[in-house]
């Protein structure tokens, strides 16, 4: 509204649009204040809606762009201390448009000989700047071309802003170089520097007489300056803020739409537009920042322009602004134009001007009253335009703004506002500028000099640089008067142009959205990367394994000499089993698999018709055979032929045999639909088991399993379901074709059809399951009387037991078993008698009616219902209670002996009423004693946690709140506080996790007083707590930058360059650096990148079942943490935003781990000599090797060794067996992985022969682990699982060699429980048990075995074998499976129960150390067994424990 009107007007004076062009040079010589400020901040102008240039859809949404501009960071604290915008270049008029304003840029724009610039092939045209340059280098609005190829390298950063500025810097390069030239004419010894140097001091002095006394006066009209005073120091020449964002830029109503080019003859050129038409001048809103400009290429065409300006009448000085300017300024590539007069009014607020009546009355002149006062003239001819400015401010013209009043006033020069403030400006620069060239006191000129200076002209120096001579451009160059040579051929206006190109959008993620996307979906897949390599290399090192199994074992494969190939159809989702038929003389059917191993065995003879399916489809190769009370036969053969091969001899081939063979053809599809797979007889047969159970135990139908949801005939085939003495013994959880299945089957099937019915299983289930001693007893003899007699030989009744002993899984050995039942029959008198009576079994087991009384035969689907009928805990007893009658007898009979044991008084049933609390109180008190239990945890969980929150939340407040002068919180606030706060946390965690991985120095603070506060048992634990965290982190951290890097994408490089100072400078060029730039071609972003694998790849390997498989694997990829660390290091120091901190924090721990780590490598690369190898059952490989001198270790620390001959690089953990009084150390090594297989291969007596010696060790230890603390306790728990009691057999040894010698230590009784599949599988473990127990003279030692092959001691199954061990204790005092005084107990020990009873016999201790090694399920038992006593007021159960 303000500065619309029709261009065209010409100026009231003459003035050419050379002078409108040469005062924007001065204008760029004393001001450059259009860089954006940092931190960046914006004030967006909004558009009107429907604006027919920025809105024309109407959405009332468009904003053009508007930064503020830089200030002086010390300033705009207070209303006091207002905000100073600051100016790039110095306010004196020295020459920095024409050489820089800095000597670097000066030197840059040298050629550094003869004193000249640098120039292009042309001599007279500047160089064009390439790469890195100093220059601004905005993009074209019209074509979008970016950029700093194809622009000038001059002085000014400016002087690309339009073609018509560039001219000018193009004729002030000249001229330097005319000036330079005749200088070395006429002092030809001159140096370069001399050359250049004076050259300037002549161009910048003749500039400064040009500018203020030829330009000035012809600018401000009948203004002009007062005579130099000289130099005056203190004036202060600082341009003022009122010139800079007000009355220079009046300016911009002088300039035309478009400017002619003509030659010296007056030949005004035509000019070809962007689309290749013709044009009378070039338009001025196409020509900003163009760089391949056809009209303006070479040096004449330069000349051309300079002329074409001569002979042009600018505009008339008013409020009119052409739509060049208005409406088609230059704006950033997001926003191509933008309207000028509105960026200048915001200037003007964001430099605080006062308003118009302000400014007047600090430069003395009377305020105005009325809109209407402030230009009478243009209130004559445009009055309505003073009454919508009113309407504008609200009709209060003390609300008008500096720039709109000086428009106003303006009208053919500029107002007595403008005037005042251009003429103080200009006085101040002249009068404060030392080196002045007419300050004589500087010693610069001599008088002749200044007076040389003041005789030149605008015209002289365009004469001197360009192809015109004197009379071709008139002599005052800022005034056209009539006469002069070359008159314009008519004024221009916009309609005589080519029109302004229309402002474009561009959106800097275009073309990049898809790769953006692609690259974040890979940096997803890393992880699943690393799971499919840890697959592989799983795969790997089982066929490996397996690969070596098989060459240790003697395969041998029965050739099939009979019988029909085929392959078995076991169910749709099952492949097929390759197995061979035969058909043999007996009518029976005899599958095989192809190894020659018995699958199944049909018997045809019974049936008297034989129903066969065949399929006609699919090359007819199926076959279906229906089982009557078994699952169907469903064969695939090779062929139709070997089909029709195998139906013959299904035919019988005797005519007195009645069986019938039927057959029938369908579909294969249906054939298939029509078979009784083995899954889908298993569940009609778990059925049938859970019904009977349900009769017996009274169970809820619905446990039982409801048949009324099955169609008819499933149900019928339940209830009608017979079993096969197969499917019995495997509902008993035993062996088919054992005495005891046997001899219960028989018993069981009274009909003699050689299958159970419903009724029959049941009767023999409620015996066992509710029936009397007497009656199980009765029932147990009945089996195995035969015949009826009521009575059995001693053969028989050996059988008998025997048969009952056989059920134990092959607990027993032979030789054991006979010498069981030896003393049982010795024990009971019956060696004498030759017929044994019922009567005489039961009273054999008269000392165990409690025991027969609950005894049950175990079903593999009632387990759980069986627990509510009797729990475990009254079922299973550690120790017989002490009011048992026998008691007193048997200790006094140990007594009698050398070596017997008192056994301590221990109970199941503790006395719980004490402990009766309301839950509210219960909850209290458990959440208390967690507290006492993990206080050492807690606390050091809150100090490192604490730690790792703290310097997180330090750096989320600096870059949300305090970094302000970075212009974080305006720019992208969320993705740089998530990213720099879990940099913070994750450069805390890293570097101190390796404290956690520091053996040496946790065993030594074992020792120490720090032991007492930090939980050096849960190391490792807290270990995997910290990794886990600190991978969560650096995901998070990851994501963080993944927002980064797309608000960097689409940010302008003016923010990026607030941002990054370091790393972007802002040149206007405005494009920001692609995604990949970040990712790829950054420091930070490249190693993020391989940090990102690297860790993916480690913690895929870490995890417990990738370390299982391939221990290896985890090892090596755990090497790497050496190069996530230099990655760290590298990612952290090249720090775009802050300075480098990972190093503080990495320091101190890393110190400390090369100590740790030079400690264990003075030790690892010592080669141990192995004395003897020994290799044990159940894969165990015991090693004895030399003590190394100086090897001080604690029982129950280990050890980490690496056998020369497997690989010196690869260690695996072990814990010693040996004790620490004796000379040598010893291992116990399971071969459970291919290290381990291997290791018990080169110790084999084939491998030694062939090496000729044992191979070597390295050893690295002894590490501190929780077992070695068991001396701090008065009474220890000691619970080993197979291979893990190794430590175990350190410490028992220790305690008892500390005992024999009256050492002092604390620890005065310990509980061992050893649990074992059978006594077979670690008999080593026996042999240490047994010296113990020969050297345990006071007792200290409760040994306690727990074999859990055999089921529970109440189970039918194996109480027969409960009573024989009992009864071979009683005789020799001894076990009879272990052969050791220790009591033997029959499946899982219940850790409950004896944690109570512990806490009834030793009242007096108030913490018991329990101390777990073994498979994690047994640990965890453990572990929940600890927490639930440690819920109550007694004593503390302190656990710690290690898994294999």
């Amino acid at each position: 509204m303000l500065s619309e009107g029709t261009s065209g007007l010409p100026s009231t004076n003459n003035h050419t649009v050379l002078s409108l062009f040469f005062g924007y040079h001065v204008v760029f010589e004393i001001i450059n204040s259009r860089a954006t400020g940092c931190p960046p901040e914006f004030m967006n102008i909004p558009v009107p809606r429907g604006d027919p240039v920025f809105d024309p859809t109407g959405t009332g949404e468009v904003l053009l762009p508007f930064q503020r501009g830089p200030w002086d960071k010390d300033t705009g604290q207070s209303p006091s201390n207002p905000r100073t915008q600051v100016n790039m270049v110095t306010a004196w008029i020295d020459g920095s448009s024409i050489y820089g304003p800095s000597t670097s840029w000066s030197d840059s724009l040298r050629s550094f000989s003869g004193g000249l610039l640098a120039s292009t092939l042309e001599w007279n045209m500047p160089k064009e700047a390439a790469g890195h340059s100093l220059m601004w280098s905005a993009a074209d609005p019209a074509t979008g071309d970016h950029g700093p190829q194809g622009l000038y390298e001059l002085g000014n950063a400016w002087a690309n802003e339009n073609i018509f500025t560039a001219a000018e810097g193009i004729i002030w390069f000249r001229y330097h170089n005319y000036v330079a030239s005749k200088l070395q004419e006429e002092h030809p010894h001159w140096s370069d520097e001399e050359l250049f140097q004076n050259a300037r001091k002549t161009v910048v002095a003749t500039f400064q007489n040009i500018a203020l006394y030829e330009w000035l006066p012809v600018y401000l009209g009948d203004r002009t300056l007062p005579p130099y005073p000289g130099y005056q120091k203190f004036v202060d020449p600082a341009i003022s803020p009122e010139f800079q964002a007000a009355a220079m830029r009046l300016g911009i109503t002088v300039a035309p739409p478009g400017v002619y080019m003509r030659n010296r003859t007056c030949h005004f050129r035509s000019i070809i537009n962007i689309d290749g038409s013709s044009s009378p001048a070039l338009r001025l809103c196409n020509s900003f920042w163009k760089r391949q400009e056809v009209n303006v290429k070479t040096s004449q065409d330069v000349d051309d322009l300079i002329m074409g300006m001569t002979s042009q009448i600018a505009e008339k000085v008013d409020h009119i602004v052409v739509e060049d300017l208005r409406d088609f300024m230059y704006g950033p590539l997001r926003f191509t134009r933008t309207d000028l007069v509105a960026l200048t009014v915001q200037r003007g607020r964001d430099f605080g001007l006062g308003s118009y009546n302000e400014v007047r009355q600090a430069l003395d002149l009377p305020p105005i009253k009325t809109f209407e006062d402030i230009n009478l003239e243009l209130n004559k001819s445009n009055p309505q335009l003073l009454r919508k400015v009113a309407r504008l401010y609200d009709g209060d013209v003390s609300k008008l703004e500096l720039f709109p009043g000086g428009l106003l006033e303006s009208y053919g020069g500029p107002g007595p506002v403008f005037s005042a403030i251009i003429l103080d400006q200009f006085e101040r620069i002249r009068n404060g500028d030392r080196f002045w060239f007419e300050n004589k006191q500087n010693g610069l000129f001599q008088d002749e000099d200044i007076q040389r200076i003041r005789n030149v002209t605008f015209h002289d120096v365009l004469v001197a640089v360009t192809s015109a001579e004197a009379s071709d451009i008139q002599n005052s160059v800022f005034f056209w008067k009539s006469g002069d040579p070359c008159p314009q051929p008519a004024q221009l206006n916009a309609s005589m142009l080519h029109p302004c190109t229309n402002a474009t959008k561009l959106n800097y993620f275009d073309g990049s959205k898809a790769g953006f996307g692609i690259f974040i979906v890979i940096l997803f897949l890393f992880p699943v990367v690393s799971y499919s390599a840890a697959c592989v290399v799983a795969y790997l090192r089982k066929w490996r394994y397996r690969k070596f199994q098989k060459r240790g074992e003697t395969v041998v494969r029965t050739e099939m000499a009979f019988g029909f190939p085929a392959y078995e159809w076991r169910g749709h989702s099952k492949p097929l089993h390759p197995i061979s038929v035969e058909v043999t003389e007996t009518r029976s059917l005899h599958i095989q698999d192809r190894a020659g191993a018995s699958l199944r065995f049909l018997n045809l003879d019974k049936q008297r018709c034989l129903d066969v399916l065949l399929s006609n489809d699919r090359h007819n190769k199926a076959l279906l055979l229906k089982v009557p009370k078994e699952y169907d036969l469903v064969l695939f053969f090779d062929n139709e032929g070997k089909r029709a091969a195998f139906l013959k001899c299904l035919h019988p081939e005797v005519t007195d045999i009645r069986q019938e063979i039927t057959l029938k053809e369908m579909r294969e599809k249906e054939l298939l639909k029509e078979a009784l797979t083995g899954e889908q007889r298993a569940q009609i047969v778990e059925t049938f088991i859970r019904h009977t159970f349900s009769k017996v135990l009274e169970i809820e139908k619905c446990d039982a399993g409801d048949t009324s949801g099955v169609c008819r005939k499933k149900a019928k085939e339940i209830l009608q379901c017979e079993l096969t003495a197969a499917e019995f013994a495997n509902v008993l959880g035993l062996k088919s074709g054992s005495l005891f299945v046997d001899s219960m089957f028989t018993l069981a099937d009274k009909d003699g059809n050689g299958y159970l019915s419903f009724q029959e299983f049941l009767d023999i289930m409620v015996i066992f399951m509710k029936g009397s001693p007497e009656e199980k007893s009765k029932l147990m003899f009945s089996m195995n009387d035969i015949s009826g007699r009521g009575y059995l030989s001693k053969e028989e009744f050996a059988r008998m037991l025997r048969s009952f002993i056989e059920i134990s899984n092959g607990a027993l050995s032979k030789r054991q078993t006979e010498n069981g039942i030896s003393a049982m029959m010795q024990a009971a008198g019956f060696d004498k008698k030759e017929k044994i009576t019922w009567e005489d079994f039961h009273f054999l087991l008269r000392d165990h009616e409690r025991e027969l009384q609950f005894a049950q035969l175990s079903d593999k689907g009632v387990e759980q219902q069986r627990k509510t009928f009797l729990s475990r805990d009254q079922r299973v007893s550690f120790i017989c209670p002490a009011s048992s009658s026998d008691k007193a007898d048997g200790l006094e009979t140990r007594r009698r002996k050398k070596f017997d044991l008192t056994t301590p008084n221990v109970y199941v049933k503790p006395k719980r009423q004490r402990y009766i609390r309301s839950p509210v109180k219960q909850k209290i008190q458990q959440i208390k004693r967690f507290i006492e239990n993990y206080r050492r945890h807690i606390v050091c969980f809150i100090v490192v946690y604490g730690i790792t929150a703290g310097v997180a939340l330090e750096r989320c407040y600096y870059y949300s709140l305090q970094a302000t002068s970075t212009g974080i919180p305006e720019t992208s606030a969320v993705g740089i506080v998530v990213s720099r706060g879990s940099a913070a946390a994750i450069s805390f965690l890293f570097p101190y996790i390796l404290l956690t991985v520091c053996r040496n120095l946790i065993t030594l603070c074992r020792e120490t007083f720090l032991n007492r506060y930090i939980p050096f048992d849960s190391a490792i634990d807290f270990h995997r707590l910290m990794a886990v965290t600190a991978v969560i982190l650096s995901v998070v951290h990851s994501l963080g930058h993944v927002v980064n890097i797309y608000i960097f994408s689409i940010s302008d490089l003016n923010i990026l360059s607030c941002l990054f100072p370091k790393v972007f400078a802002n040149n206007g060029s405005e494009l920001p650096l692609k995604w990949s730039w970040w990712f790829f071609q950054t420091v930070p972003g490249l190693t993020g990148v391989l940090l990102l694998f690297t860790l993916s790849f480690m913690y895929v390997f870490a995890s417990r079942y990738f370390r299982r498989i391939s221990f290896r694997g985890f090892w090596v990829t755990h090497y790497l943490y050496f190069v996530v660390y230099v990655l760290m290091v590298i990612h952290g120091s090249f720090g775009l935003l802050q300075e480098p901190r990972f190093y503080i924090f990495l320091i101190p721990p890393a110190l400390l781990f090369l100590l740790d780590k030079l400690i264990s490598l003075s030790r690892k690369k010592v080669e141990i000599p192995v004395i003897s190898a020994e290799l044990l059952p159940s894969g165990v490989t015991h090693l004895e090797f030399k003590r190394p001198q100086g090897f001080v270790y604690r029982s129950g620390q280990w050890v980490r060794i690496a056998c020369l001959m497997l690989g010196t690089d690869e260690y695996h953990p072990f814990t010693l067996t040996s004790a620490p009084h004796e000379e040598t150390l010893s291992l116990h090594i399971r071969a459970v992985g291919p290290w381990t297989g291997q290791l018990r291969e080169l110790y084999s007596e084939e491998s030694l022969l062939e090496l000729g010696a044992h191979p070597k060790l390295y050893l690295d230890g002894p590490f501190g682990e929780g077992h070695q603390e068991w001396t701090d306790f008065e009474v220890c728990v000691l619970v080993g699982g197979g291979i893990g009691v190794t430590p175990f057999a350190s410490i028992l040894k220790d305690l008892v060699f500390k005992s024999s010698i009256k050492s002092k230590i604390q620890c005065k009784k310990v509980y061992f429980i050893w649990v074992t599949r059978t006594q077979h599988q670690f008999e080593w473990v026996s042999d240490i048990i047994r010296e113990v127990e020969d050297m345990d003279s006071l007792e200290l030692v409760s040994v306690h075995t727990y074999i859990t092959q055999v089921a529970e001691k109440f189970d039918l199954r194996t109480i027969m074998l409960y009573v024989c061990e009992r009864h071979f204790q009683k005789v020799w005092s001894r076990s009879l499976f272990t052969g050791l005084r220790s009591v033997t107990h029959f499946g899982r020990p219940p850790f409950v129960s004896f944690f109570s009873s512990l806490q009834e016999v030793h009242p007096e201790v108030s913490k018991i150390g329990v101390f777990s090694c073994g498979p994690p399920g047994l640990t965890k038992n453990v572990e929940k067994a600890c927490q639930h006593m440690n819920k109550r007021d007694q004593a503390l159960f302190l656990h710690h424990y290690e898994n294999f």
